[in-house]
């Protein structure tokens, strides 16, 4: 057995190795960026599958860097609301605006039901009207038929209820004299 030959083939494999972690490390940083994670030593160490030690070593802490800076400059950062009265008075406008629009949505909307009425009622034929307006001149003919009718039934029965009323004057009168000649003759 060579003994240089086992240390030069243990250094080969040493060196495969650390290539291999460090390559995985850099795809590991790869896939957490275009995942949109956040992207730290130990979430691309957790990913690789290597120590922590191996993400702060030259050759891929400068990666982690430059993405940790992307990262943040992709980050939008919420603006800071500098006067909250003016945001109001801007919410407050834009409402104003809205109730206007919409007023005159509400107004157009009623134009328009006017109008599409009032085509309606054009669209009706004269015939149609001419029809309509026979008909209640008949019904009113029969109406005022039987208003005749029945004014003539009343003038009739107010007569015989007159004669009727006279005949019992009459008929009480008669039996109070013959009460009277019956009560003088006894």
């Amino acid at each position: 057995m060579n003994p240089r030959g086992n240390a030069h083939t243990l250094v080969q494999a040493r060196r495969r190795d650390s290539l291999d972690k460090r390559q995985r490390a850099l795809t590991a940083l790869t896939t957490l960026e275009q995942q949109g994670k956040k992207i730290t030593h130990t979430a691309v160490a957790r990913t690789a599958g290597v120590s922590t030690w191996l993400t702060y070593t030259e050759g891929i802490r400068e990666h982690i860097e430059a993405a940790q800076r992307r990262q943040q400059q992709s980050v939008p950062r919420p603006v800071p609301a500098r006067n909250p009265g003016a945001t109001l008075r801007t919410e407050l406008e834009l409402a104003r605006q809205e109730i206007r629009a919409l007023r005159e949505e509400r107004d157009q909307m009623r134009q328009a039901l006017q109008h599409q009425l009032g085509q309606q009622l054009d669209d009706l034929s004269a015939t149609a009207l001419s029809g309509r307006v026979d008909e209640l001149r008949c019904h009113n003919q029969r109406l005022a038929d039987q208003l005749r009718q029945t004014t003539d039934e009343n003038t009739v029965l107010k007569a015989r209820v007159v004669s009727l009323d006279q005949d019992l004057a009459a008929a009480r009168t008669s039996l109070r004299r013959m009460i009277r000649s019956e009560n003088t003759a006894h």
